[in-house]
């Protein structure tokens, strides 16, 4: 007994030796899997690829998981080409042996004993068809099984079977053949894609399509031989024609993908896009072109306030043309914004308690050291409320306010939120900044507007759809309110201070020194829109600004937003509880009683927090002359010496000195610094 057992110890040791030789086998040569320059897809939020990126081969996919699949591609090809698939080890004995004995009563190749893991193998590390081959073959098999589940080996045919040329893959073929999902796949279709990476070129549908029709067939007689489809599906189905258009590459928004591209490391990256805005965008770009000066593009950027989602881009007026430098993305491009930064200036205003939205301002000559700047007219206009010089883009007000504020401040409260402003190296902020003496770029400019549209808080743009929603607070509620109430024209409250919760467009413009960027962004009840038109070179192009070159295109983009309402509709903007109307005068900019002397002018303003600020007087002209003068009066009203004994005091509310030359005489009418046809907004 003793001697039998000794003579049978060694055989767990004989037993274990094949496994470990396959263990040691398996680590010197392990599978392939790994790519080194996958091929990569930018795809809009409902699936439909954009752009696509090849691998160093050349080849692009669109990756998909067998979820991702219509469950009748799965059949067709499952019935097909490997029906135990879900039972075998990688290689099935039964089916080498059926091909073997077909093969050879027929002196041929009738039929291949390949399964679906080894057709896996073989796209994965490609062997010549000889019996070395086939055992490699075999071997790779066996190892997709020990390393990889059913549904991962599932998972790599369906990304790696060809379809022809540098196709690759389910999800690119039936973009590429039907222009539609692989979840949207018909059963008819799918037979057609299950057997279309048999011989791609020989079967391609466009050029072959009775013999794609044939292929087809024998899929489907095969459905039906198996009774996964009934009998009558199969013969509806065979009704059908087969004939699809050409193959079509994705070719929409190159230059927003090529930007994603460093934003994530998806092999499929799925975008904010619209595709269907994204395609009228391009041809509304596409169409203005012939009409734009020679080297010169455009940049349309659209963005829902809503969710901050990036609905639209387009970064050039067309990415081919290398006369207008079609492959510079101006979106992404620093560049002076000219008027731009101004509506920000106004809302901390509003919010420091400096003006409100009627408070006098005074568009005149001044000199700030060596700066003395001008308006776009080349005019002065004056007196002039908060709200007018808003709209009217008045320079030097503007400048006004930047002086009060502080040019640093205003620039960190903007860079706080998203929008980095750029100055030449050593520069600091100067009062420069609020007319274009600044870079910035026309995506941080429409996010930080999204704080006039989301009551005060500026949203950072999300461009992929797993991106979160973040926002910083930049102006109060109130504040932001105003502004926008202001840009759409609805700068003056009624008297019971009844506003709609709707917002017409409202909208600002800018031109850049020289005429070389001319700009406007939008805000809508739901969208933000973004427009920069000029010379990528940065040369000047004379009579291009803002109001004339952005805006109807800005228009143009409203328009097509009307058919683009996202789901959730309009967003309202209801009055904050801190907004309220009240009678103001000038020049004191506060409220009086009727009849008072001092309100020589009256006018209906929103007022933040209760809070009415007198009228700002620039640095300097409360020592030339302060708008209070106070004088003595007798019982008849003539004006006597202080000592008089019926003397009575009274006081007096004057213009800022600059201003007196608009009033000095009742003569003087005060359309004279207020001319009746407003210039146009530069």
């Amino acid at each position: 007994m003793r001697a039998q057992l000794k003579r049978w110890r060694w055989l767990p040791l004989f037993l274990l030796l094949p496994l470990a030789g396959v263990w040691l086998l398996d680590r010197l040569d392990p599978l392939p899997l790994r790519e080194q320059q996958p091929a990569r897809v930018v795809v809009a939020e409902d699936g439909t690829p954009l752009w696509r990126f090849a691998d160093k081969q050349g080849v692009w996919r669109y990756p998909v998981t067998p979820d991702e699949v219509s469950p009748a591609y799965i059949q067709a090809l499952l019935t097909y080409e490997d029906r135990w698939f879900w039972h075998h080890p990688g290689i099935n004995p039964m089916a080498i042996v059926r091909a073997f004995g077909q093969n050879l009563l027929h002196h041929g190749i009738v039929s291949g004993g390949s399964t679906l893991t080894m057709q896996v193998a073989r796209l994965i590390d490609p062997q010549p068809r000889t019996l070395r081959g086939k055992i490699v073959q075999a071997w790779r098999a066996l190892q997709l099984e020990w390393h990889l589940s059913k549904q991962q080996i599932l998972t790599l045919y369906l990304n790696r079977a060809p379809f022809g040329g540098t196709v690759e893959g389910i999800g690119a073929a039936s973009w590429m053949w039907l222009g539609k999902p692989p979840s949207q796949l018909t059963k008819g279709e799918a037979a057609l894609l299950a057997v279309l990476p048999q011989a791609p070129s020989r079967l391609r549908p466009d050029r072959w399509p009775q013999r794609a029709e044939a292929a087809r067939n024998k899929v489907l007689e095969r459905l039906a031989h198996y009774q996964v489809w009934s009998a009558q599906d199969v013969a509806d189905i065979k009704q059908e024609p087969v004939w699809l258009p050409p193959r079509q590459m994705p070719q929409l928004a190159p230059l927003l993908a090529r930007r994603l591209l460093s934003l994530s490391p998806d092999n499929k990256i799925t975008s904010t896009l619209d595709v269907s805005l994204q395609r009228e965008l391009e041809n509304l770009a596409t169409s203005l072109k012939i009409q734009l000066p020679p080297r010169t593009s455009l940049a349309l950027l659209v963005v829902d306030h809503h969710t901050m989602k990036v609905r639209g881009y387009v970064g050039s007026v067309s990415f081919t043309d290398d006369s207008r430098f079609g492959h510079v993305d101006m979106i992404a491009s620093v560049r002076s914004p000219g008027s731009l930064l101004k509506p920000f200036v106004y809302g901390m205003a509003l919010d420091d308690g400096l003006i409100h939205g009627e408070s006098l301002l005074q568009d005149v000559p001044r000199r700030f050291g060596d700066y003395r700047p001008g308006n776009f007219d080349s005019g002065f206009h004056g007196p002039v409320s908060a709200s007018d010089a808003l709209q009217r883009s008045l320079n030097l007000p503007a400048v006004q306010l930047l002086e009060a504020l502080g040019p640093k401040r205003v620039a960190a409260g903007l860079g706080n939120v998203g929008l980095n402003l750029r100055f030449p190296a050593g520069a600091q902020p100067n009062l420069s900044l609020v007319l274009g003496g600044t870079g910035a770029r026309l995506d941080d400019i429409v996010a930080a507007y999204s704080a006039f549209a989301r009551h005060g808080r500026a949203a950072q743009l999300r461009w992929l759809a797993q991106q979160p929603l973040r926002e910083r607070p930049l102006l109060s509620p109130g504040a932001a309110w105003i502004v926008r109430r202001i840009l759409a024209g609805e700068a003056q409250p009624s008297v019971s201070g009844a506003a709609a919760d709707i917002v017409p467009l409202a909208w600002k413009t800018g031109t850049s020194y020289g005429y070389r960027d001319a700009w406007s962004v939008g805000i809508t009840p739901r969208y933000l829109i973004g427009v920069w038109v000029g010379r990528p070179d940065a040369t000047p192009v004379a009579g291009q600004f803002g109001f004339a070159s952005a805006v109807p295109v800005m228009n143009q983009v409203n328009n097509l937003l009307a058919g683009h309402i996202a789901p959730g509709g309009i967003v309202r903007d209801p009055r904050p509880a801190s907004v309220s109307t009240l009678s103001i005068c000038w020049p004191g900019g506060q409220p009086l009683p009727a009849g008072d002397e001092n309100c020589r002018q009256r006018r209906q303003s929103w007022v933040l927090n209760q809070t009415v600020p007198p009228t700002l007087l620039a640095p300097g002209q409360e020592s030339l002359n302060g708008l209070r003068q106070r004088y003595w009066q007798n019982h008849q009203g003539l004006r006597v010496a202080p000592d008089c004994p019926d003397a009575q005091s009274r006081e007096r509310l004057l213009w800022p000195l600059p201003l007196e030359p608009c009033y000095r005489r009742k003569s003087v009418a005060l359309s004279a610094c207020h001319p009746s046809i407003l210039p146009a907004r530069p």
